[in-house]
């Protein structure tokens, strides 16, 4: 006799279908990608979340061209990054933390030995193999000897305990996001033997020798980039071509105004491609790829009829450059020959931010052979590759994702009711959408103002999505992807009325839609989306709560206490803060508080030096006068990227949303509905 078993179905809740904050600590993204001499392996990192350190680990996968292979190459607690092929594709160099301070390391591909090449004290980076496989080249930060005065103090004594010494700034760059108040010091290029040895310093003078590297194919001659003038400091946007041989003796090969950067020589030596843009200060410039000889001579612009930034130059052979750029909310891979023929290689690259969707994304060849980083609007960066047609290699978050119902991404494209100029943006329905209602709406606004957003994954957004929102973001002018004339709309014009339109306009098409509650309306952003935000409620009240991140509030105090005033003062602004008083305070949010009547929350690192807190406490302390309902949210520790930790990404978006709802009328509406039930019930 047979028993029948008894079965209970369950089913996830459906908190547990849609996105959740605690999702973030489980995603994965790809971050780098670099493909073996011969065309058949793939080395890439992988990034991940550690739920008990809260902090992004990067470790090295293998996998092979043809999707057959895949294992991690070094994998542990530990980060392993920046993995580089030799020439002969027999070893691997990468920067690893595993014992302590990034140090240089190489891993023998046939036995998995693996040697500590460099005991360092400051950080690596652009980490180059020699042609010949002898030698790699990096860049690396050298403390200088500079003290600004002799200074007589008395002799401490023994064991006597003295408050700390006085700190001294002589430079105009003396601090940094992200490093604070930096102490002198100075790039410079080293090689170091493969084989073993002491790490060698080629560079010298008081100037920052950094960007990538590329040796002569004789490997006699390191190419590089630098500003070596006197007056680099008042020059942002201004560096030259050297070379430099192994004896230490640098060469100039260009001396054009403005920036020539990222030399990278062809296979015969014959040539060198870079970038370059002109001085014109303006906020934004197109950087083209240049083709010169290996002496320095016959400069050609290979890419002159294409209106947008390239970068992250390749040679395919000694006859075409492999480059990348951002049209319309997504970069692509394109190749051109010495002639100027451009064709297009791979598209639909993205997804390497995980919190916003911002158009990043990076990839490597060998010959013929294409590797990228490639996501969705549902999922972060994957490997791709690409020979003669296009193949997905890794698929790292299916364990996470493929359960889960995400927002639908959808196209807008509409004209700005200022002046007409077309504007593409993308919304995200809630998950189980129902098309008979109407939905309250988040705006999140980019930074920059010059980068941009696509249509790619993004976990902030999709956890607001995941709270029942629509939530809308846009490319507004001045956003990079459509051309130089585009990104210079700005121009003396950040933030005003006309980026504020490009908004508005988008949110009354999603209202004219039908898919919007007009009453519901919420607006963020961070950092240039933070300024923008905080015009933008000095223009209307039809938003019902607003969070402002990082964000700049007076510009006459902010270029003066900032990282990036040097930069900003000639090249966004008609002249120094103290000459154009009007001119500064109408581009600031602070110039129309006395109009806010929108709850705000600010938010902001404690150590930012890109948008000083300073900002936000202006901000905060000028609407508590005005006795605006405002809360000032201080991220201990952070510098500008606030959520640069996994549970500080949360924090982040969690907040979002608590003030968010807050304010809400129909969730307001809500628990009064529930609390006179209650009232009524116990009657």
């Amino acid at each position: 006799m047979t028993h029948a078993i008894e079965t209970t179905k369950t089913s996830p809740s459906d908190t547990e279908q849609v996105f959740q904050s605690e999702d973030i600590f489980n995603l994965e993204y790809v971050s780098e990608v670099q493909v073996s001499p011969d065309g058949k392996h793939i080395a890439y990192v992988r990034r991940s979340n550690d739920i008990m350190t809260d902090s992004t680990r990067a470790n090295i996968w293998l996998a092979s061209v043809d999707g057959k292979s895949h294992r991690p190459l070094l994998s542990s607690k530990k980060s392993y990054y920046s993995p580089r092929w030799s020439p002969d594709g027999k070893r691997l160099a990468y920067i690893s933390n595993e014992e302590g301070k990034p140090q240089l390391y190489i891993r023998w591909m046939d036995t998995g030995q693996t040697a500590l090449v460099t005991n360092l004290t400051s950080s690596l980076g652009n980490i180059t193999w020699s042609p010949n496989g002898d030698y790699i080249a990096f860049t690396m930060s050298v403390d200088a000897d500079e003290k600004p005065l002799k200074v007589n103090m008395p002799k401490k004594p023994k064991d006597a305990k003295w408050a700390p010494k006085f700190e001294y700034i002589t430079k105009a760059r003396y601090q940094a996001d992200g490093r604070g108040v930096l102490d002198p010091a100075y790039t410079h290029i080293f090689i170091v033997p493969t084989d073993g040895g002491t790490a060698r310093q080629l560079t010298s003078g008081d100037y920052h020798h950094g960007g990538s590297l590329s040796f002569s194919p004789d490997s006699s001659q390191i190419y590089f980039s630098a500003n070596r003038s006197d007056n680099w400091e008042y020059e942002p946007v201004e560096s030259d071509i050297y070379s430099v041989d192994m004896s230490g003796v640098i060469t100039q090969l260009t001396d054009f105004k403005g920036a020539e950067s990222s030399p990278v020589v062809s296979p015969d030596g014959k040539h060198i491609a870079y970038s370059r843009r002109t001085d014109e200060k303006v906020m934004y410039k197109n950087s083209y790829l240049y083709v010169m000889q290996s002496n320095g001579k016959d400069h050609k612009n290979l890419t002159e009829n294409i209106d947008n930034t390239v970068s992250n130059f390749q040679w395919k052979d000694n006859n075409h450059i492999y480059f990348q750029q951002s049209v319309r909310g997504l970069a692509q891979v394109d190749v051109v020959s010495l002639k100027g023929k451009v064709k297009a290689v791979a598209g639909g690259l993205g997804g390497t931010t995980i919190g916003r969707p911002y158009v990043f994304a990076t990839y490597h060849a060998a010959g013929d052979v294409v590797a990228y980083t490639k996501g969705s609007t549902h999922r972060p960066a994957d490997v791709f590759v690409t020979t003669k047609k296009e193949q997905q290699i890794t698929f790292l978050n299916e364990d996470v994702l493929a359960h889960k119902q995400l927002g639908e991404v959808k196209e807008i494209v509409y004209q700005s009711s200022i002046d007409g100029e077309e504007i593409q943006g993308w919304y995200i329905l809630p998950p189980n959408y129902d098309s008979s209602k109407k939905y309250p709406l988040i705006l999140e606004i980019h930074g920059g103002p010059n980068l941009a957003y696509g249509p790619v994954f993004t976990a902030e957004l999709q956890r607001m999505a995941a709270q029942g929102y629509i939530v809308f973001y846009d490319n507004h002018r001045g956003s990079t992807g459509y051309g130089e004339r585009f990104a210079l709309l700005l121009q003396g014009k950040y933030s005003s009325k006309y980026d504020f339109s490009d908004h508005m306009s988008g949110v009354d098409a999603l209202i004219e839609k039908g898919l919007v509650d007009p009453e519901r309306l919420f607006i963020t952003g961070g950092s240039a989306g933070g300024i923008a935000s905080a015009y933008a409620i000095g223009l209307t009240d039809r938003f019902k709560a607003a969070v402002v991140a990082k964000p700049v509030i007076n510009w006459l105090s902010k270029v003066l206490t900032a990282d990036s005033g040097l930069y900003q003062i000639p090249f966004q602004f008609p002249g120094k803060p103290w000459e154009n008083v009007e001119h500064y305070w109408q581009r600031s949010p602070l110039s129309l508080v006395g109009n806010v009547t929108t709850p705000t929350m600010l938010m902001t690192g404690v150590e930012d030096k890109r948008t000083p807190i300073s900002e936000s406490e202006q901000f905060y302390q000028a609407l508590k006068l005005q006795k605006v309902d405002a809360v000032l949210v201080k991220v201990p520790g952070s510098s500008h990227g606030i959520a640069a930790k996994p549970s500080r990404m949360i924090g982040k978006v969690e907040n979002i949303l608590a003030w968010f709802a807050k304010y809400d009328p129909a969730q307001n509406n809500e628990k009064l509905s529930e609390k006179h039930s209650e009232e009524n019930s116990t009657k």
